[in-house]
């Protein structure tokens, strides 16, 4: 991809997430998942692939999990979920969360 300014190259999406900063609020994240007694919906498995900045991962018991430090707080999730009431999702305090270089 080039940058139409200059003509030089623009870095790609994985130099840019690097960038950015994460404020983790221990103890207090925004983002908490309710498994449901049946198992996990396949919304919530379709996480694993499709969040942007690969917070959700699958357990050893094969339950969905998140990891929330480092979440764009895109809300991608939160609509996919939307739902199935599998999610607990709100934007973290003041002063915590994602701090973003780009933009």
């Amino acid at each position: 991809m080039n940058d139409k300014t200059n003509g030089t190259k623009s870095p790609r999406m994985e130099e840019r997430l690097y960038q950015n900063r994460y404020q983790v609020d221990e103890g207090r994240p925004h983002v908490k998942i309710n498994h449901q007694p049946g198992g996990d919906s396949e919304e919530l498995k379709a996480l694993t692939k499709i969040c942007p900045a690969g917070c959700y991962s699958i357990n050893e018991e094969g339950q969905v999990e998140v990891a929330a430090d480092g979440c764009m707080e895109c809300g991608t999730c939160r609509i996919v979920c939307q739902a199935t009431g599998e999610l607990e999702w709100s934007y973290p305090r003041g002063g915590y969360g994602g701090l973003f270089k780009f933009g």
